[in-house]
This record gives C-alpha cells, structure tokens and sequence, in this order.
C-alpha cells in the first residue's frame, strides 16, 4: 500500500506539493541588524530542504520594518531602502536557493506584528484599534491606523509577495492567524472600529480579504498563495470558531491554494498547546483536548465549507496521527514545527520508514511538570516562563543548526530563556543604533 504521507499534492494554481510534510513557520530570529537574510538562513533551510518534506514555510518576514515581531526578523519594506536593495535581494535569492535545493516547495510567510511588537522593539505599534495587550507589561498601547496607512498596507503586502517571487521563493503564506495585526482586524475585542473596516463579520475581514485579493493580482494565477488562519482565537469575545468558519467562505473566492489551520494569541498561545490567562480563556473541549493534533477537529468542521486545500499544523507526533488525519480527509497537508529545529531531517525518516514517532522534547521543557510552576499554574507569571522557556531552548537549537552545530539536547530550560531574552535585548538595540526600529 502506497505511503500516504508520500503522496503528491496539486494545488489549484497548478502548482505540485511533492509530498504532504511541511515544515510549518517558526520565526528564525537569524536577521542580520539592517534586517537583512544571512547566511545562517541558507544553512538551516538547506539543512530543511534536504530533511524531506515537500514544503518549507518560512518564519514571519515582515513587511514594515518599524513594527516587527521580534528582533531577527527579515524585513521588506519597499519604504526602507536596505531591505530592498541589490544586496538584500541578493541574500532572499541566496535564502530561496538553499530552501528549494531538494527541488521542495519553499513558501515566504509575509506578515505584520501589529500590536504584538514588544516594548523593546516598537515603541509605537499599530493595531485596528488602540487596544493594548496586556502581557507583563512588555506590549506599549497601539496606535488605530488610518484608512490611508491600511490601504497603504495592502499594496506593501502585495508588492513583498512579488519580491518574493523574483527572488525565487516558490509561493507565499499570508499570515492572518496568532494575533499578529491581520489576524487583529478579524477579533472583536482588538477591533473595536465603527468604520468599513470594524464591526460586522464582512468588514472585520476586509483587511485579509484586501490584501490576499491584491496578492494573487500582483503574483499571478500559477504562483502559490496560501493563507494562515486561526480556528478559534480561545478567548471570550474573540474571533470565534463560527468567525472563523464565515472567512473561510469568504476565502473561497479569492484564489487561496492552501489554508493552514492553527489557533490562539498571545494571550491565549493555544498554537503552543497551553493556555494563558485563566478568566477569559474559552473552554476547550475535551474531545479536542485529546487528539494529538490541538486544531484537527476545528478543521473538520472548516472543511465542510472550504473549497480549497487544508492544511493542520500543531501536536502531530505520531505517523499513526498523521495517517488518521490524511484518511478522515479533514486535512491534506500535515504541518510539522517543533520537531524540525532538533531533527531537521524527521520528514525523510518518516517516509523512509525509519520512525513512526517524532521527537517531542516540549514535554520535559517546564519548571515543574505539575503545581504552581508547571505550564498549567494558576499564576500568568509562572505560565509565561515556562512558555519563553521553552521558545527560547527551541530557538536555541534552530541557532545552532544554522550555524552548522550539533544540538544541546540537554540545555537547560532557564538558561535558553535568560539567553532568549538577552538575545533579543541585544539585536534590538543593535536595530536602534542601524536605525532600523523607532
């Protein structure tokens, strides 16, 4: 019998998924301090590219360098003149050939961090609404951006999309999911506008639904577009699982090859399987609390409505899961994060039969694994750590295989979160004295 997993993909541009692994996108942090791709993303994408999976989705490249989601980000900011230069061109086409070197699909997220741009980095982010979040206090109160700025935005998406098709890269995933500013027009209770752009369902998702419209205008009809949407935002009041299923309708028409399911913010990281603050968490069932993928059981229901492909991502460790997932038909495509920044080559050992499970190192990274300290406290505080904690011990090994070094299995968990935030601290300031942030 024929390996599921192995099988090839045709998107609706025409375009083929070689197999249905995918290295879903996880924010690199490899930037150099003018914002620009480096060497250590050729080497962990080549790293990617020749671990077997059909596609590679990139972490967030940012589209307004004022407002980035962390320090090490990629920036296109056609308004920024060192993001767009010959050289940084020249370091995105470097990129794009090291990530497709196993003739592999290789996908730009292009996205903005809206209000969730720390303290550190932006000092003035923007959001639909000047709703601040409220996270240890390391998020400044966002400016409401006009209606020009959002128009405005639109067009710098779609002008990123095509720079990331000159450049090389295979297709582009539009992040509309985890809070970032998209997903932020979509909530509620981060959208708190009365114009065309807030209030009802259909404007809320005017934004997304403008800049993915602008996007397959300015790419073409035979390049990849694909579009990151959360299932549920799992906050009282948010963008709800019945939002999320009206989107998808409204994406129907708009040409999207792929839409990655996933889930939460910020506040509620439920793309990290915890949850945060307990008084406006919206309670998970326990059906879903069960399966090994967090979102597969929102896509079900998303698929009754989708017309286009789907694709899960969050929890899948075992290739029973995954099997199950491709055979229910719920999903097409099975996104994989964590286990890649230790394994880089877990795809191809899944297809080459080699193993049935993948690592998953998330459940030893925690101050304790139950009690007040454990990733279920009552406490946010305590909560919070263990959540960077564990970020930043995965960042930790993803910085190590770019620089083509050996994983430390055994670091510490308190130590990768020191340096996490210590890294970061450090490259901001750097982004201060190029200029590069406000």
């Amino acid at each position: 019998m024929s390996d599921p997993l192995a099988q090839p993909l045709r998107l609706p541009c025409g375009a083929v998924l070689k197999n249905r692994l995918c290295k879903a996108a996880m924010t690199e942090g490899l930037g150099d301090a003018r914002l620009r791709a480096t060497a250590r993303h050729e080497r962990l994408y080549e790293a990617w590219s020749e671990g077997g999976a059909g596609l590679l989705v990139t972490g967030n490249v940012m589209v307004d360098h004022r407002v980035l989601e962390r320090p090490g980000n990629v920036a296109i900011n056609p308004d920024f003149a060192p993001s767009v230069d010959a050289e940084a061109r020249a370091r995105l086409r470097a990129w794009a050939a090291a990530g497709t070197r196993a003739g592999n699909a290789l996908w730009m997220q292009v996205s903005h961090a809206g209000r969730q741009s720390p303290r550190y980095v932006t000092r003035q982010p923007v959001g639909p609404s000047d709703v601040q979040l409220d996270l240890l206090g390391n998020y400044a109160r966002p400016r409401a951006l006009r209606e020009d700025e959002i128009l405005a935005l639109v067009q710098r998406f779609a002008r990123v999309a095509v720079i990331a098709r000159e450049t090389g890269f295979t297709g582009v995933q539009v992040h509309g999911a985890h809070g970032y500013l998209l997903s932020s027009f979509l909530s509620p209770v981060t959208n708190r506008r009365t114009d065309a752009w807030g209030g009802p369902l259909e404007n809320r998702a005017r934004f997304l639904l403008e800049v993915v419209h602008a996007v397959r205008k300015a790419v073409g009809a035979d390049f990849p577009v694909s579009v990151k949407l959360n299932s549920d935002d799992f906050r009282k009041g948010g963008f709800s699982h019945a939002d999320c299923l009206g989107v998808v309708q409204l994406l129907n028409g708009e040409g999207v090859d792929l839409l990655e399911i996933s889930g939460g913010n910020y506040e509620q990281p439920r793309l990290l399987g915890v949850t945060g603050r307990d008084g406006d968490a919206v309670e998970v069932r326990a059906s879903t609390r069960v399966r090994e993928a967090y979102f597969l059981e929102y896509a079900a229901a998303i698929r009754r409505v989708a017309t286009m492909p789907l694709m899960v991502t969050g929890g899948f460790r075992t290739r029973a899961g995954m099997e199950a997932a491709l055979a229910s038909g719920d999903t097409d495509v099975i996104g994989i994060g964590r286990p890649f920044c230790t394994h880089p080559d877990v795809a191809r050992r899944l297809l080459a039969g080699e193993i049935d499970e993948l690592p998953a190192f998330e459940h030893q990274l925690h101050l304790r694994p139950r009690g007040r300290l454990s990733p279920a406290s009552p406490w946010l505080a305590a909560k919070m750590v263990n959540v960077l904690g564990a970020q930043g011990w995965y960042y930790h090994q993803m910085e190590r295989l770019a620089d083509g070094r050996p994983i430390e299995p055994r670091r510490g968990m308190v130590r990768s979160f020191a340096r996490y935030w210590w890294n970061d601290l450090t490259r901001a300031a750097a982004l201060r004295r190029q200029g590069g942030t406000p």
